[in-house]
C-alpha cells in the first residue's frame, strides 16, 4: 500500500507503462480500503479512501493529458482534426470566415486602391489669437 497521497509533479516525468503500473496498485489500494470499510476497519483507514480516490484521478488525469499531447502531434499536420481535438469555440465563431480568407480582395478591388489612393485634405483654419492652423483630415475617402 502507498504511504500518503500522490503528488502531480512526480507523475508528469513517468511514462505510460509506470503510470498504469501505480494506477492498479492504486485501485487495488482502493479495493482493500473499501473491503476494510465494510469489514469495520479504523477510522484513519476510512479517511484514506478519499486520499486514494483523489490519487487515482490524478494519475489518470496525467494519462489522459499525455495521450491528447500525443494525439496533437500526431494530427498535427494532417487535413482534419477529430472534433474534440478541435478548439472550443461558439458555433457562430467556427462558422466565421478564417483572417486570410477575410482579408481577401478581389483583383478589381486591389486595382482600385493602388490606382486611387486615399485623398489627404488640407483646411486652413483660422483662429482668433493665433496665426494659420493646418488641419489634416484623412478619414474621408472619394474615389474620381
Amino acid at each position: 500500500m502507498s504511504n500518503s497521497k500522490v503528488k502531480i509533479g512526480q507523475l508528469w516525468p513517468k511514462n505510460k507503462t509506470d503510470l498504469m503500473k501505480q494506477l492498479g496498485e492504486l485501485k487495488t489500494e482502493l479495493g482493500q480500503l473499501r473491503t476494510q470499510k465494510i469489514a469495520g476497519g479504523a477510522a484513519s483507514k476510512l479517511t484514506k479512501i478519499h486520499d486514494v480516490r483523489k490519487s487515482i484521478a490524478k494519475v489518470l488525469t496525467v494519462i489522459n493529458a499525455n495521450q491528447r499531447t500525443q494525439l496533437r502531434i500526431f494530427y498535427k499536420h494532417k487535413k482534419y482534426l477529430p472534433l474534440d481535438l478541435r478548439p472550443k469555440q461558439t458555433r457562430a465563431i467556427r462558422r466565421r470566415l478564417s483572417k486570410g480568407d477575410k482579408a481577401r480582395k478581389l483583383p478589381k478591388i486591389t486595382k482600385r486602391e493602388v490606382h486611387f489612393p486615399q485623398r489627404k485634405f488640407v483646411i486652413k483654419v483660422r483662429s482668433f489669437n493665433r496665426a494659420h492652423q493646418i488641419i489634416i483630415y484623412s478619414t474621408r475617402k472619394t474615389i474620381t
